[in-house]
């Protein structure tokens, strides 16, 4: 049986990758998968349940527990057990956890079956750092988006001050600086363009710019 098709939207964080994604899902009317919210949302369960990061067994558990799902319609909002968790999972705090979540091969184990069960007809449009390369190795069409992480810095900066967020640019900056290196070092699915990715700068490019190309390629 044919599987179900997969965009595969891969890049380091403030790329815009999820905003692209959320509009591909949503002009193509297909499922959405941020696979880092899913990473923001576990680690602020964790977070709540005042469970060690270390402690991967219960870690485990309260991931088995939770209900984590995505709002059909644009911005497709996160659920966590019935509540939006969409503005909390955007806080430092919910970056952080996540990236200490992201370093642990036993929870990456765990969650790739979890994200891969978003794989439902018509559709899917999924983006992440390890979509293309680890969890959808099949995608019909793999995206590597990037930008120059100053502009990457502004765009996470402007993002968060919208929401009524607390933020600095040398801090942001800083922080994506830092975080390019982890997931680029570390050993379980480092953030990389799969072989075949096709790779765009998003710098000097509008999001209906990007998305228009990214349509082009998958429908051609």
């Amino acid at each position: 049986m044919t599987k179900p098709p997969v965009i595969a939207i891969d890049g380091p964080s403030g790329s815009g990758k999820g905003t692209i994604a959320s509009e591909l899902a949503s002009k193509l009317d297909f499922n959405y998968l941020d696979s880092g919210a899913i990473y923001r949302t576990l680690g602020i369960a964790v977070q709540k349940a005042n469970v060690d990061f270390m402690n991967h067994a219960q870690i485990v558990e309260i991931y088995n527990k939770s209900d984590i799902s995505f709002e059909s319609v644009k911005p497709h909002n996160v659920i966590l057990n019935g509540k939006d968790v969409s503005m909390l999972i955007r806080s430092q705090m919910g970056s952080d956890v996540a990236s200490k979540l992201g370093q642990i091969p036993e929870i990456r184990d765990i969650l790739l079956e979890g994200q891969r069960a978003y794989r439902r007809e018509p559709g899917l449009v999924a983006d992440g750092r390890d979509m293309g390369t680890t969890v959808f190795p099949d995608a019909s069409l793999k995206i590597f988006l990037t930008a120059s992480v100053k502009e990457r810095a502004k765009r996470r900066y402007k993002q968060l001050i919208t929401k009524g967020i607390d933020a600095t640019l040398p801090d942001l900056l800083q922080d994506l600086e830092e975080r390019d290196k982890r997931d680029t070092e570390r050993t379980v699915s480092p953030l990389k363009p799969a072989e075949d990715a096709v790779t765009l700068d998003s710098t000097d490019l509008t999001i209906d710019e990007v998305v228009n190309q990214i349509l082009k390629l998958f429908l051609k």
